[in-house]
């Protein structure tokens, strides 16, 4: 995963084992169960700081009581080393928050 610009292919993001993450076609996406609508909104905020310092621009979803969340790296139509990195911080933050990936 030298090249951040390189798609991955799905052995190797199924090795990255993200969990609480799918891999979908050229995209990754997870939900999280945050309970309220404020803790929602609490990570959306800290996935857009990540997102920002990233250079990234995941889909977003905020709902009560859950955020959906979806990554891929548009410049080159897939899924990237990038898109892992952010996958990680995005799961940090849910974790730190209380919010549980959904299957």
């Amino acid at each position: 995963m030298a090249d951040p610009t390189q798609i991955l292919t799905a052995s190797e993001i199924s090795a990255a084992e993200l969990a609480g993450w799918r891999s979908e076609g050229e995209t990754l996406s997870a939900r999280f169960a945050t309970g309220d609508f404020a803790t929602g909104l609490e990570l959306v905020q800290r996935i857009g700081a990540s997102a920002e310092q990233a250079n990234l621009h995941p889909d977003l979803t905020l709902t009560y009581p859950e955020v959906t969340v979806t990554l891929s790296s548009h410049d080159v139509g897939g899924v990237t080393s990038r898109d892992i990195d952010l996958a990680r911080a995005i799961s940090a933050h849910a974790a730190d928050l209380g919010a549980a990936a959904k299957g």
